[in-house]
């Protein structure tokens, strides 16, 4: 089951509002993932020689000053710490062992809880949050246990994150494969090896979209992918494209969303192009393409 979304601003007025209107999509994909949700948000760059880290942790009085200067979010904070991305991030894992690093990066900011979507949208704050582009999911779980860790999106490379409709057949082959170039996973979950899979292919010099490609070759199973970028997002359908999709594109925004309903309650969305991604072809948009 499963719903996903995804909201690219092209307009000011849509960065404004990004979260609330990414908060309204994922509600309507509440009943497709009932067991937890989750978005990912690219806003707000982090300085130079600095990086932004999203952290969670499962004590709800946990002392987020200890890390440093924190945006607090429900059971997520957000700092941004001096230093390279691996550098930040062994620190904190090194100081602050219970911590759980959800992305790190840039621009990416990743929340993601158990329990109903829409409680997830209030509890996150997410109507208050502004944005160039941002990914969400709605999870109902079959293939590993309900938690945290095992919501999407799921981030393993730097402003990089990944949401997944569908399942995958050769993820625990692909998994050993990847572990031994070096690609770390927190989780059983099919899509962080889906995930994982992409972190690998750009870091051997592919492009996103020959990342992305490659799944098609390399990737068993059914699934529907979007993908964030520090610059954009990306839409995949496996070959069969058996896992429901749809877009639009109006002046303002693009979209994409497992059910037009989701799109539906974006302003505009009644004169936007709204057209059924063909099975194994990448869609994918940039910031410097409409800036």
């Amino acid at each position: 089951m499963c719903g996903i979304v995804g909201l690219f601003a092209k307009h000011p007025d849509v960065e404004a509002r990004l979260g609330a209107l990414l908060g309204a999509m994922l509600g309507q994909m509440a009943d497709r993932g009932p067991d937890s949700a989750g978005v990912a948000i690219y806003r707000d760059p982090a300085p130079a020689g600095s990086t932004k880290l999203s952290l969670f942790s499962d004590d709800p009085d946990e002392d987020w000053s200890a890390v440093g200067d924190a945006t607090v979010h429900a059971s997520h904070a957000v700092v941004v710490l001096e230093g390279e991305a691996a550098e930040a991030q062994a620190r904190v894992e090194a100081e602050h062992p219970h911590l759980r690093v959800m992305s790190a990066g840039s621009r990416i900011e990743i929340f993601k809880e158990i329990g109903d979507p829409r409680g997830f949208v209030d509890r996150f704050g997410l109507g208050a949050m502004t944005g160039s582009h941002g990914l969400g999911h709605t999870r109902m779980a079959t293939e590993s246990k309900v938690t945290t860790q095992g919501a999407h999106p799921f981030s393993t490379g730097l402003d990089l994150c990944l949401v997944h409709n569908g399942s995958l057949s050769n993820h625990n082959r692909l998994r050993r494969m990847l572990r031994r170039e070096g690609i770390a996973f927190q989780t059983e979950n099919d899509t962080e090896v889906a995930a994982g899979y992409l972190e690998w292919r750009l870091r051997e010099g592919d492009t996103l979209q020959a990342a992305l490609e490659a799944c098609l070759v390399d990737l068993d199973g059914f699934y529907t992918f979007a993908v964030g970028t520090a610059d954009g997002f990306a839409v995949l359908r496996d070959p069969i494209a058996c896992k429901p999709a749809v877009m639009a594109e109006s002046d303002e925004w693009v979209a994409m969303a497992s059910e037009y309903r989701a799109i539906a309650v974006l302003p505009g969305a009644d004169t936007a192009e709204v057209w059924e991604p063909a099975p194994a072809q990448v869609y994918s948009w940039e910031r410097a393409a409409v800036s």
